[in-house]
């Protein structure tokens, strides 16, 4: 079962000595999209051996002399192996971990349009989706708590990207049922922190107006393991509130 533990280096090594050492750790925080994006991976394949270790962002952790060695540009998520081997980026990190663990999220090797289908989509979601939502949620959510206005120019012209990408995935998803194809994969995954960073913006309307993108994500957001974690999620936000 995944352990959760704050980033204390004494007490993550009196941890490790008294218990099995799990596969390897997930360095990472609450919240952020990108540390999402790993987890939910981590569901789907149903993997528990684990640590997430968390870095409090506000108290700028991430940007520590340590975590520098872990990721070069002060950023999470981060996976580090027993042996060493370590990994950042999100995606990378997520396609790593499913083809080292056979998590049933990526097209076999030996098909080779499934698989190119795959990485078009991958970069799709990272150009023409992940980017716009980004600064949307940069400006509307982030900037909350740094105490800041959004810039309402930038969420206006963000907005209008990914209302165009959008338009774009609706005829596409009239014809599949998931992103790559057929077939629930990794690049579903990558979708889902960052529109649910849209919903709690006051964006929801953008992905349920439209029929195909809405009825792909219901298809995405209730499957079990997703709705398993991201209710143990809010379980966990509402103990820390107390």
């Amino acid at each position: 079962m995944s352990k959760l533990i704050t980033n204390s280096p004494i007490f993550v090594s009196k941890l490790l000595h008294h218990s099995k050492m799990p596969a390897f750790t997930l360095y990472g925080a609450r919240g952020s999209t990108n540390t999402d994006r790993v987890r939910l991976t981590l569901a789907e394949g149903g993997f528990t051996d684990y640590e997430l270790v968390l870095v409090n962002l506000q108290k700028g952790e991430q940007k520590s002399e340590e975590h520098m060695k872990r990721h070069p540009w002060g950023k999470i998520p981060v996976v580090i192996f027993p042996e060493g081997f370590t990994l950042y980026e999100s995606r990378a990190i997520c396609k790593y971990l499913a083809k080292k663990y056979s998590f049933p999220l990526l097209p076999p090797d030996s098909d080779v349009e499934a698989a190119a289908l795959f990485d078009q989509a991958q970069s799709t979601e990272m150009l023409y989706f992940a980017d716009p939502t980004g600064r949307i949620a940069f400006e509307k959510f982030a900037k909350k708590f740094m105490g800041l206005p959004p810039d309402e120019a930038v969420v206006s012209g963000a907005l209008r990207s990914l209302e165009t990408f959008l338009d774009v995935a609706e005829c596409l998803l009239q014809h599949n049922d998931y992103m790559s194809g057929k077939d629930f994969t990794l690049v579903d995954i990558y979708y889902i922190p960052l529109i649910q960073r849209l919903f709690a913006c006051g964006y929801a309307d953008v992905i349920l107006s439209r029929k195909a993108v809405s009825a792909w994500w219901d298809r995405c957001i209730n499957r079990p393991a997703i709705q398993k974690l991201l209710a143990a999620d809010k379980e966990a936000a509402a103990a820390a509130a107390k």
